[in-house]
């Protein structure tokens, strides 16, 4: 059988060679460099937009979170739900923006909050502070107040050397830029945070 291209009296076509075969192992490795490559690439917008380490400097949060622990805050938890009380948030500590702090929220905008010998009260009912060992707890007393709208008033669970909403106010929302998820080091204290 004659080719058309050599009647017309162009030279013959030859076929293309399709790709070289690949071996088995220099496609599974195409496909593993493929995975950590989307890996790395999930985890750097997890931390950059979801979560952030972060490291403990202090002992105000005690026994919840100690000196020197590792944990991840949530930064978007706050756009799709409310701050509560009990959470654990960090912000921006009021008089050096440069600064973090973490502290749990006690009250809310809104809420009348006086404290007795350290026992809190919110809204007229006395505040259930399991999380407050009695070696923890001090006998500072103030005068009730009520949270101004947008507003809330934190306290480390280290009460007696706690530096806190007591001493510098209830914190802005806007100063708020997480909530404290998960302990992941030391190994030892490692778990959600409540």
């Amino acid at each position: 059988m004659t080719d058309q291209n050599q009647e017309a009296g162009q030279p013959p076509l030859l076929e293309q060679p399709g790709p070289a075969p690949q071996s088995p192992a220099r496609g599974n490795l195409r496909l593993w460099m493929r995975d950590i490559l989307v890996s790395v690439a999930a985890s750097f917008m997890i931390i950059t937009f979801l979560y952030q380490p972060v490291r403990v400097e202090g002992t105000s949060m005690q026994p919840e979170l100690r000196d020197q622990d590792r944990l991840f805050i949530n930064k978007f938890a706050y756009h799709f739900e409310n701050i509560s009380r009990g959470d654990v948030v960090v912000f921006h500590y009021p008089r050096d923006p440069e600064k973090s702090y973490i502290k749990r929220v006690i009250a809310l905008p809104g809420d009348a909050l006086r404290i007795e010998e350290g026992r809190v009260y919110v809204n007229g009912g006395r505040v259930d502070e399991g999380y407050v060992p009695k070696r923890y707890r001090d006998s500072r007393s103030m005068p009730e107040i009520v949270i101004p709208q947008g507003d809330y008033f934190v306290m480390g669970d280290h009460r007696s050397i706690s530096s806190d909403s007591r001493d510098f106010g209830p914190v802005d929302r806007q100063l708020i830029y997480g909530k404290a998820a998960f302990i992941y080091w030391p190994a030892d204290n490692m778990g959600l945070i409540h």
